[in-house]
Order: C-alpha cells, then structure tokens, then sequence
C-alpha cells in the first residue's frame, strides 16, 4: 500500500496508490501525492521492485487530482534515477492529454536534463500511454492479466477499477467507486478486494450537499459489508478511508454491525499482503 489517502492532507498517508509486485516487477495502480517516495520507502525496506529506476508502468483508474498529482513525480523522477525505458501509462479517455500537458510543463526541466552537463538518457522520460475505451484485458505479460472493471464514481465518464490474475490468484482494486453490480462481478471469489470506504455513522452528520455528493461517488461501510458478503474475497482490505472524526477500528466495527463477518484490515501506508 504506497498511499492510502483521500484529498484530505494527511501528513501520515499519501495519495492512493497500489503497487502489485511479481519478483521484480511491480504494477501500479494510481499515483497520489508521495508515491516515488512511499516505494522509496518500500524499496528500503525490502521490497526491490520498488526502486525508483523500476517503476515503469500504472494503471490509472481516473483522473482525479489525489489519484494523479503524483504523475508528474512517476513520469520525471525515475528517469533522473537512471529509468531507460518509457513508462507505460493504462488509464481512461483524457489519459493522453494530461501526459502531453505534463511534457509540455516539464519542457525546460527536460531540455536541460537533455542538453545540459547532467548525464540523461532520452527514453526515460517519456510516457507510452494506452487509453483504455472498453473494460476487459487490458494487459498481459507472462506473470500478470490485468482487466479493466468498469466502476461507477459519480458523473465520471469512464472510471476503472483493475482485477489482477496470476495462476488463480486474484487481487482486484476498486479505485474510487460507488457500489455497482460489475465490480462486484469481478471480485467475486478474490483472494484480496482492496476497497475505498467510508463511515455510515459520520456520514450522518456531513452537510447534505456532501451527503449528496458521498453517495453518488463513493462507498459506505454498510454498502461494503453488503458488497463483501456477496463476493466473499478471502481479504477485505480498506483503503482511501473517509473517516471525518472516527478511526479503522470504527470502520471495521461498522462493516461487522452491518453484518460481515470475513476477514477485513483498515490498511494503512507501506502495509503489505
């Protein structure tokens, strides 16, 4: 878990963002605020993948600015740390643009790295970017299927979350959503369902322009706890936690209240499983 956050500024969790790691390969999903340096983090703490020279592809789920400000920092900082390769960028329609826009932003910054005294090779800093414009197979290499699921998050036009396989195994990632019936299709039987939530209780006494608004983009802990015991994951993970005064042993308590009774984490940064 290299972020865990919300637009919130939480000084202890970053941006969401997932890494699913294979040897040593990691795969991306989304680039909040503090990714580079939350895989920095991980990197020292064992897990090799994560050097910033080797992280070379995302998946973005949608296009919200906590969900890609880190883009930028994914994009530049790797090829400054010596990445030789393009980083292949998945993501919905409007994926193409930001990476053109962010090329163009960082146009001085690359002419210099380019021509100037500090050694620079000239592929790192680019983007490969593949749009994604219908859910299923997405991508595929010899240790991962990565699928599209497409979500329901507000008046997003295309949002995705992602199903991961490996010889059986199954991880799927919700992104930001609202409950809906092919993201539940899809996590139907996973090894782990990492989910956004937030609290039914707090949810209460949130002005209603926001209570409007949660519902139509995002999950509850009722909605999830109904969600989890219709796919039944092996591990219900929480992630971009909206707790507005309560904490993850709140969370927890309330998808327990509403009724499940699996095997469920408030996951928090640099977590693994």
């Amino acid at each position: 878990m290299l972020g865990t956050g919300t637009p919130n500024a939480d000084p202890d969790r970053s941006g969401p963002a997932v890494a699913i790691v294979m040897g040593n390969q990691a795969y991306l999903v989304d680039a909040g605020p503090g990714v580079v340096r939350r895989a920095a983090a991980a990197a020292r703490n064992g897990v090799v993948a994560l050097e910033a020279d080797k992280l070379n592809i995302v998946f973005l789920s949608h296009l919200h600015s906590d969900h890609t400000l880190g883009l930028p920092d994914l994009i530049f900082t790797p090829w400054v740390l010596e990445r030789v390769a393009p980083l292949k960028l998945f993501g919905p329609k409007g994926t193409q643009d930001m990476a053109n826009h962010l090329q163009q932003a960082y146009s001085e910054d690359i002419h210099l790295r380019l021509e100037g005294l500090e050694p620079a090779n000239e592929e790192g800093y680019k983007t490969d970017v593949t749009e994604i414009d219908a859910p299923g197979v997405v991508y595929q290499d010899a240790a991962v299927t990565v699928e599209a699921i497409p979500v329901l998050h507000g008046s997003w036009e295309t949002p995705y979350g992602y199903k991961f396989s490996h010889k059986g195994q199954t991880i799927v990632i919700s992104g930001d959503a609202r409950p809906s019936p092919a993201l539940i299709e899809a996590a139907t039987g996973v090894d782990i369902l990492v989910h956004e939530v937030y609290s039914a209780e707090a949810y209460k006494s949130r002005p209603p322009v926001w209570q409007k608004y949660h519902a139509q983009f995002h999950t509850s802990t009722i909605e999830l706890a109904e969600i989890a015991q219709k796919t039944k994951p092996k591990l219900l993970v929480l992630y971009h936690q909206l707790y507005w005064g309560r904490s993850d042993e709140d969370l927890i308590r309330e998808i327990r209240e509403a009724g499940y009774t699996g095997q469920v984490i408030s996951a928090t940064d640099l977590d693994i499983y």
